[in-house]
């Protein structure tokens, strides 16, 4: 195994946000702070735990307010808010709460239309602004880049704008800079080469990846971002998530199983399994359904005394 494998890998938390915005079914802001918590217990200590977008937009994320105002005083875990625009940027400073702003550019001009009603050139400019309010509030900003490896109006996105966006962002001083598989399209080959390429043109900032599991390709792009050089993951308890305003969006890859994957691996994520499942558990009975992840079914392994005396 290389040394690179065996780097500790940060992951971000994105349940309460990213897992929950495109579910139908409410969740009330009591379950979405015991699940911060939850999060916190498993040893996360980056979350994203709401987003500030118009509530008519997004129902789910209505009480972003009342979720900060709930957040645990904790020193050593980071809060996102991800914000679209100016207003959104003020209101998360507003709470107190929020640590770290998150703001998002399109790759493609209909996608950024839907997402944020601008264009893509626009969706760069206005993330820059953002980053720059954070700083200015000696808050920090990180920046992602949406729909990365696939547009879902416009089909296939160069890599050369990719880059060229990423380019773009550095000088605002965002913390790092993040490449999102918003439909699941991307493949390891084009993860590969595209988180190689940005890490080539954003200096010392640390690249971070956000990869949907729509098509089955989720955790072996995960992979194949580690090995090209991405530090940070982004994952959900349960594999849930979505984007409302991105046709075919589904399933973030599951925080239990990167973090099986890459424990397995060798490589340490500070996170605690046994823990991640038991918190599917309790949110499988939050949503009243059965969640994507898949090792929460099945259990880690090797496996425990308890289970192998009842399989025998």
């Amino acid at each position: 195994m290389s040394k690179l494998y065996t780097l500790p890998i940060e992951i971000v938390e994105v349940s309460p946000r990213d897992g929950l915005q495109n579910e139908k079914a409410q969740v009330s802001t009591a379950d979405k702070i015991a699940l911060i918590e939850r999060a916190i217990g498993a040893g996360a200590r980056r979350i994203e735990v709401t987003s500030f977008v118009n509530p008519r937009a997004v129902p789910q994320m209505a009480d972003a307010d009342d979720v900060c105002a709930g957040l645990p005083m904790r020193d050593d875990v980071t809060y996102i808010g991800l914000v679209m625009n100016q207003r959104g940027a003020d209101r998360a400073l507003t709470t107190g709460r929020i640590d770290q702003l998150g703001a998002v550019c399109v790759s493609t001009d209909t996608f950024a239309m839907a997402n944020q009603g601008q264009t893509s050139d626009g969706s760069v400019e206005a993330a820059k602004a953002i980053i720059e309010t954070a700083n200015a509030a000696g808050k920090s900003a990180q920046a992602t880049i949406a729909a990365s490896f696939g547009c879902p109006f416009e089909g296939e996105v160069a890599e050369d704008r990719v880059v060229e966006m990423a380019r773009a962002l550095v000088d605002a001083g965002p913390v790092e800079i993040a490449l999102a598989d918003t439909i699941g399209v991307g493949n390891p080959a084009h993860v590969a080469s595209l988180v190689a390429r940005v890490k080539d043109v954003i200096g010392d900032l640390p690249v971070r990846v956000h990869f949907h599991n729509t098509r089955g390709t989720g955790l072996a792009n995960v992979w194949a971002a580690i090995g090209a050089g991405a530090s940070t993951i982004d994952a959900s308890i349960g594999g849930l998530g979505g984007c409302p305003f991105a046709p075919g969006a589904a399933g973030n890859v599951a925080t239990e199983d990167v973090v099986y994957m890459l424990e397995r691996a060798g490589i340490a994520t500070g996170l605690n399994l046994d823990t991640l499942i038991q918190s599917n558990a309790w949110l499988s009975g939050v949503m009243d359904k059965e969640l994507p992840a898949m090792v929460a079914r099945s259990g880690g392994f090797p496996v425990p005394e308890k289970r192998e005396k009842e399989v025998a």
